[in-house]
């Protein structure tokens, strides 16, 4: 089978030839030296007996990681700036009923942009995100994911981010527009204001959502980052999983799978999340990072819900080699006979040596997985 190939069967429930390797490397890759770096994120995992998996981004050549969408979206009487000066960032987005300013600081670790100032704060911020939302619009630009289908063919599976903010409107407000607090406080003082911002927010995204399926791509990506560190299951069924099913039913109908990233504490998540379509759960976290083993989580979800993960990232720098070993066996092990891909659960330390990465492919390959 072509990686590709072995993949999607492992998704959809399909025999494979062998358990799929597919490790994350995104907030790895930059900190490497260029000899890696030069060869390309494809050929660096085909290197290492990977099955390259690319989560959401065009697959990397340089240092830089770029998100890799279906679409592009367009402001009708609005604009979108970005200002730089040396390690401070400023974006504004500036329609005719007011504008919503953020600032990021970047650090060299991990080559990031820190969001240290929301946008969204008071009631007349969300009025203008409505207005915000309510005047942009999506359209198709396949370009990018056919160049890449053109040149890696079957070499790898390429996971499109299915939304503009790649991930859920409530999420998105968690995450970038309000932050967790401010939105906790917004829905307690003015709920509906929040919710009509929520609304607008969710029919760019099924804008986004039907042009997606259109391209072809056999399935696509939502950087969800699921977790009961900032939302609460009662608020994760009434406004995420609520959205993903309307995504769902509209890919289902193309024929797509949709694979959700969410890596945080997602125990209590679960339940809401195994009535939901989801095909594939990415990044399922263990302890310390999350709270759940994922032999648990697949006894909690129904067999056609996929799990992609399961190795805690610093079990790659903390375990000694025959300990490791067994980490991985007993994980393998466990998982036989389930739609499973094995992968560290979210990206890995910078510090990770490359062949603790190819030890996985060698240990499954030695034990006959």
């Amino acid at each position: 089978m072509t990686p590709k190939e072995r993949l999607l069967a492992a998704i959809k429930g399909d025999k494979t030839d062998r358990l799929p390797w597919s490790p994350n490397v995104a907030y790895w890759w930059p900190m490497q030296s260029h000899e890696i770096i030069s060869m390309g994120e494809v050929e660096f995992l085909e290197s290492i007996g990977a099955d390259p998996l690319i989560r959401g981004h065009y697959p990397m050549t340089d240092k830089e990681w770029n998100s890799l969408f279906l679409f592009r979206e367009e402001f009708v009487g609005c604009e979108k700036k970005e200002v730089v000066k040396g390690d401070r960032k400023q974006l504004t987005y500036s329609t005719p009923v007011g504008e919503l300013n953020f600032e990021y600081v970047y650090s060299p670790v991990g080559d990031t942009w820190f969001l240290t100032k929301h946008g969204v704060v008071t009631e007349e911020d969300f009025k203008t995100l409505v207005y915000l939302k309510e005047h942009t619009v999506i359209k198709p630009d396949y370009s990018g994911y056919n160049n890449i289908i053109s040149r890696y063919g079957n070499r790898c599976l390429v996971l499109p981010l299915l939304v503009p903010e790649k991930k859920s409107a409530f999420q998105s407000l968690i995450e970038f527009w309000t932050g967790t607090e401010e939105l906790v406080y917004a829905l307690a003082d003015y709920p509906e204001t929040v919710e009509e911002a929520i609304d607008a927010m969710r029919r760019v995204n099924l804008q986004a959502v039907k042009v997606s399926v259109e391209s072809g791509a056999e399935a696509f990506l939502t950087w969800e980052d699921s977790s009961t560190t900032n939302v609460s299951p009662s608020w994760y069924e009434k406004y995420i999983a609520s959205e993903i099913n309307d995504w769902v039913n509209i890919i289902h109908q193309h024929d797509g799978l949709y694979i959700q990233h969410a890596c945080g504490k997602l125990k209590n998540l679960l339940p809401i999340m195994r009535n939901t379509g989801i095909d594939a759960i990415e990044s399922i976290s263990p302890p310390p990072t999350g709270d759940i083993e994922l032999w648990d989580a697949r006894q909690q979800l129904p067999e056609n819900i996929a799990l992609i993960g399961g190795i805690e990232p610093t079990m790659f720098e903390t375990l000694r080699e025959e300990e490791f070993e067994k980490y991985v066996l007993n994980l393998a092990d466990r998982m036989r006979g389930t739609r499973f891909i094995m992968a560290n659960s979210d990206s890995c330390p910078p510090g990770v040596p490359i062949e603790n990465y190819r030890a996985v492919a060698e240990i499954l390959r030695k034990h006959g997985y």
